[in-house]
Parts: structure tokens; sequence; C-alpha cells
């Protein structure tokens, strides 16, 4: 951010997750993170600009790529919950509607994108199946438990945020009711520290004084913030 501002880059685009909205996992805590970030230099002369979105069909760790390696293997598939949904969109709508967010925003803004309805894990599962002419009796289903702050359901913006459209009818800006935090670049210095000094208590400790609403893991908690 400093570089682009430096370089009087016009716009930067941050790629967010739906695992920012009330998150359960550093990694969706430091997404957050990043969001307030962006929304905290909407007076800058480069345009940030944050786009939100879910699961992106055949991107690098996601269902369908290792649902087909499962398969190719003779099973068994995978799964880490049967009640497990998520939202998924397509590559090319997925980049087509962050380049329109570009487009659209002027700075400061952090849009969502329409990924249509939550889908269960298991009917796509289901669905694959068919399509690859197996009956789910041919292949084992594993349920293996769910992944240290994973969600049953994702969700793409929280109760404390209100939904405006834009000019593109897949494309909405999320008005944020959280006021900006004065001492906020303060914590972003401090979290560098901890960070540097590998102080992980501090780091996890601090992401909940900036974040609010970030649940740390069952497993996090006992690892790193047992007494």
């Amino acid at each position: 951010m400093d570089v682009a501002i430096k370089e009087k880059v016009p716009k930067v685009i941050l790629i967010s997750t739906d695992k920012a909205v009330n998150p359960t996992s550093v990694m969706g805590a430091t997404k957050r993170v990043c969001e307030l970030m962006f929304l905290g230099l909407k007076d800058s002369n480069t345009s940030f600009i944050s786009v939100r979105f879910g699961n992106v069909i055949g991107s690098s760790g996601s269902l369908i790529p290792i649902l087909k390696e499962e398969i190719k293997r003779g099973g068994p598939i995978t799964i880490t919950h049967p009640d497990m949904e998520r939202y998924f969109m397509s590559t090319s709508e997925a980049v087509q509607l962050v380049l329109q967010a570009s487009a659209i925003g002027k700075g400061g803004e952090l849009f969502v994108l329409d990924m249509g309805k939550r889908v269960r894990i298991m009917d796509v599962i289901n669905k694959f199946l068919e399509l690859s002419g197996l009956r789910k009796d041919e292949i084992e289903i594993k349920v293996i438990g769910m992944r240290p702050g994973e969600k049953i359901k994702e969700e793409l913006w929280s109760e404390r945020e209100e939904i405006m459209p834009t000019s593109h009818p897949k494309l909405f800006s999320i008005k944020s009711n959280c006021a900006f935090a004065y001492d906020f670049w303060e914590k972003i210095d401090e979290l560098e520290r901890f960070a540097y000094a590998n102080n992980v208590p501090a780091i996890i400790y601090k992401l909940k004084e900036m974040v609010p609403e970030y649940t740390p893991s069952e497993y996090v908690r006992k690892r790193w913030l047992s007494p």
C-alpha cells in the first residue's frame, strides 16, 4: 500500500473472502484487517478497493479439483461435515466482476459479489458422481471432521453491514456500521512487531482487539491461549 501511494498507482484491488465475515480463523481475521486498512485509506490519491466473495470453482484448493482427483483414485471422497454449505462462482465470472468493481470503485469501497445461493457440498458430490456415471454405493464417502476455524455455512456480510446496490446487478457495495478506530494504525504497527517477534498469543489477542467479531477456534485457544 505504501509503495502504491509512493509510485502513484491509480487503483489497488484487495481480493477478500467470505471468511472475513465473523471470522473464526486467523486467515479470516487478517483478511478483515486488510479490508479495514483499505477503508482507512479512502482519502488517498491511490484508490484502494476491496472485493469480497466466496469459492471459485476450479481454483487452487477448491472442491472440484480435489473431488476429481479423489474419484480418479477410486476414493474415498473426503468431506469435513455432511451439512457443509458453500457459495460457488466460475473463475471467468469472478474475474469479470472484480474488473467491474475496479471500474466502478472510486476508493474506500468494500464490494461483495452476488454469489447466488449457498450449495450443500453433499449435493455437489452427488451430482458429480451422477455426471461421472457412478452410484453413491460404488465409492466411499468419508467424513473427516471440520478443520480448525472452519464454518458450516459461510457468510458474505454480517448483521452490522448494510448491502447497497451499484450500477452493476451482480455487484453490491457494503456499508459498515462500525466506526474506524482512531488508533487503528498504531495497532497495525503493534501487530507487525508481534509478527516479527513470532509472538503468536499476542498476535491473536491483537487481532481480537482489532476485529471484535473474531472468535478464535477451539484449536487456537487450546494451543496458544491456554494459561
